[in-house]
């Protein structure tokens, strides 16, 4: 159909009165609706399964070993004074007990306060991958499996299909290939799937030990005599960015985006680690965070999606997860920060929405640590349903509280649609289908 008759078709009388979709050269549909709220979205899939109670509930020990001590660990994040005793989350000076001294705030002021908060939010899946897929999808995914592709769009799918963004425009920072992460970045579905999907990349991986050794070896080898390191090479870069046929899994980058990519790989490479990290320090959490501030910086992208796993180490040691969860608010802090101070395209410009994929148990498994508490797992109680959401940013209500622990207000699959909204786009990803029933964008629950 001919552009002036598809308008004639549609309608249109007015130039401007309304706004229509149309068909790009390239097979994407734009059908921006709405003005955007922001011009980027950092989405933090906080941390790996954290408990309600010791999270927005601020009951540190209270609620889980017995002993009478509360208190607020994120307080980058949440309003709250930290706890006065028992102090095991922070870090360990030299000759000083294990986690003694609390990393303190990067911000002045916390998230909380900046932002909105919906501190009893509905998880819809109590396992990681249906969690994170519920959270990039929108969907709940009952019939998902592990080790595929989601079934339904993501996130990454509607943004590049409906609002047009390229794929340097679209990341997804993972802290790791493994649990089947490097599949989440696309769904398989046809009318969505790769071609529209995010560019991926696991920084533990291509600019750790295993990229060291492997890309340490970059230099002009014989074709005939020296192929071997070549090889070598060619499937690390494969695997870590899920590479097949020269191309990133169907992903389409342009060729000057493939050429910034790699200009991008390789300057980061040869930074060798220097580059700026939380005060905290790196390892685990804080790594990953530290080099999605670089993909920020190099590409300053409409959306990037950080994948954050440290705290799951609560199955086996509480004393573990609570450092964890302390560093991740730190680190989630010192990004927020970073993007302000240091990405002048982005500062001021920018929301960040944060939410953990699931909760864990009200009742602690067998196992205890080094200090006698019991570990916590997530196997699908009421409690493991509980998590909360965190958004701050241009256009978001600042020191807003919705709903609370006995006023569940909201659900895991609303921010695909809060995404959708700040982009413009919320009534074309609504109108495509895939959305849970009875899920809305944050700002329409306020």
């Amino acid at each position: 159909m001919k552009r002036r008759d598809f308008i004639k078709k549609a309608g249109l009388t007015a130039a401007g009165s309304v706004a229509f979709p149309y068909i790009l050269p390239s097979g994407r549909l734009f059908a921006r609706t709405t003005a955007e709220l922001a011009d980027h979205v950092v989405y933090v899939l906080f941390a790996g399964g954290v408990r309600q109670q010791e999270a927005v509930l601020k009951r540190y020990l209270a609620d889980s070993q017995g002993v009478d001590i509360e208190g607020n660990i994120m307080y980058n994040m949440i309003n709250g004074a930290p706890p006065d005793r028992k102090i095991v989350y922070g870090t360990t000076p030299a000759g000083e007990p294990t986690g003694s001294l609390p990393i303190p705030a990067i911000l002045g002021t916390t998230l909380q306060s900046q932002g909105l908060l919906f501190p009893e939010v509905q998880a819809m899946n109590g396992g990681h991958y249906g969690g994170l897929t519920s959270l990039l999808t929108g969907n709940r995914s009952t019939a998902q499996g592990l080790k595929v592709r989601p079934n339904v769009p993501t996130i990454f799918e509607y943004l590049r299909r409906h609002r047009g963004f390229k794929a340097s425009d679209i990341w997804f920072v993972g802290s790791g290939i493994g649990n089947s992460f490097p599949l989440l970045n696309s769904s398989g579905h046809e009318s969505y799937g790769t071609s529209f999907g995010a560019n991926f990349v696991a920084p533990s991986i291509t600019f750790g030990s295993e990229g060291i050794e492997v890309l340490s070896d970059a230099k002009v080898y014989h074709p005939q005599e020296e192929l071997e390191p070549i090889h070598k090479m060619r499937e690390f870069l494969n695997n870590t960015f899920r590479i097949k046929n020269g191309e990133v899994q169907g992903i389409k980058n342009d060729p000057d985006e493939k050429a910034k990519i790699k200009e991008f790989i390789r300057q980061t490479f040869n930074k060798g680690g220097a580059i700026a990290k939380p005060p905290a320090g790196s390892g685990g959490d804080l790594n990953t965070i530290a080099y999605a501030a670089e993909v920020l910086k190099y590409f300053k992208p409409k959306l990037l999606v950080l994948n954050l796993t440290n705290v799951d180490g609560c199955h086996s040691s509480f004393s573990n997860y609570l450092r964890s969860l302390h560093r991740a608010d730190h680190g989630v802090g010192w990004l927020w920060n970073y993007i302000q101070t240091e990405v002048p395209e982005m500062a001021g410009k920018t929301v960040m929405l944060a939410t953990p994929e699931c909760g864990r148990n009200l009742n602690p498994n067998p196992i205890q640590d080094e200090n006698d508490w019991y570990a916590f797992d997530h196997s699908g109680d009421y409690n493991t349903s509980r998590v909360w959401s965190l958004m701050a940013g241009p256009n978001v209500p600042a020191n807003l509280s919705v709903g609370g622990e006995s006023n569940r207000v909201g659900r895991t699959t609303d921010n695909v649609l809060t995404i959708a909204e700040i982009f413009g786009v919320k009534d074309a990803v609504a109108n495509a289908g895939f959305v849970d029933p009875g899920s809305m964008s944050l700002f329409d629950r306020i």
